[in-house]
């Protein structure tokens, strides 16, 4: 993100119990459920936790609290609780808004930080450049928009190649892109060249256009039998629809994978 001074002021509203984020815009930035606040409400927000496919659900359950989450674009916090909150994992959230901290904390039930969370006032590119960070992190949720919602404010293969460098191995990383826009292609590519084409994959578009690509570094697709059984374990413990996104669930485009022989 560009250094400046000057953020968009968090606002919110409120429609059939749930509360919404904007950014001085009509533009949703996050949304929370207010009686269920650790229900993932938005639908790709939801997709952004597919992820969990390619893991053991009982080692990770085992293992939460070695394991390390990190989200980079707060939101409404909605993917920081879940992973804290239902997943039990060792949690890190960086945002460059301090607005959004702020209305986070008194909006949407973030809670101060403690032993399992660290929530960070900085910027994404910085925290990812920062050799400390060096394969860190087991799960990565990149989810980095202006207050138009427009396009990613990072999306360089720089950027990229540094997400993938703090991940452990076998660790993922989940990116929320806008499938129907021409920036899709060139984002899926730079993505691709850097992980490689065998460690991306995409649900297809909700139906607001929002693509959720998953990466991962040196991780194995388990057998079609396993992930089911994973699936309905995913669905059974954290009320996620994961047996729907098996279904949406596929390589990379043949249409954009042929640039990676340009």
């Amino acid at each position: 993100m560009k250094a400046t001074t000057s953020w968009a002021e968090a606002t919110l509203s409120e429609f059939d119990g749930v509360r919404f984020l904007h950014l001085d815009s009509i533009w949703v930035q996050g949304a929370m459920r207010i009686r269920k606040p650790n229900q993932l409400e938005l639908e790709y927000v939801q997709r952004m936790m597919a992820w969990l496919l390619w893991r053991d659900i009982d080692a990770l359950e085992r293992e939460a609290g070695e394991l390390h989450a990190v989200q980079l674009g707060l939101g409404a916090a909605a993917l920081t609780r879940f992973c804290l909150h239902e997943l039990r994992l060792r949690t890190t959230a960086v945002e460059i808004n301090p607005s959004v901290i702020a209305a986070c904390r008194q909006w949407f039930r973030l809670p101060p930080d403690g032993p399992r969370l660290t929530v960070l006032n900085q910027d994404a590119r910085q925290w990812v450049d920062d050799p400390a960070h060096l394969q860190t992190v087991d799960a990565l949720n990149v989810d980095l928009y202006d207050h138009e919602a427009a396009s990613p404010v990072l999306d360089d293969e720089d950027f990229y190649a540094a997400c993938r460098s703090v991940l452990q191995d076998g660790g993922l990383m989940t990116v929320n892109l806008f499938g129907r826009r021409a920036s899709f292609a060139r984002s899926s590519l730079r993505i691709a060249k850097v992980f490689g084409s065998d460690q991306v994959w995409q649900l297809t578009p909700t139906k607001e256009g929002n693509t959720v690509l998953v990466a991962g570094r040196g991780v194995r697709v388990p057998d079609r039998e396993t992930l089911l059984a994973r699936a309905a374990t995913i669905e059974s413990r954290y009320r996620l629809p994961a047996r729907k996104w098996l279904r949406l669930v596929r390589p990379l485009p043949m249409s954009i994978l042929q640039g990676l022989q340009t």
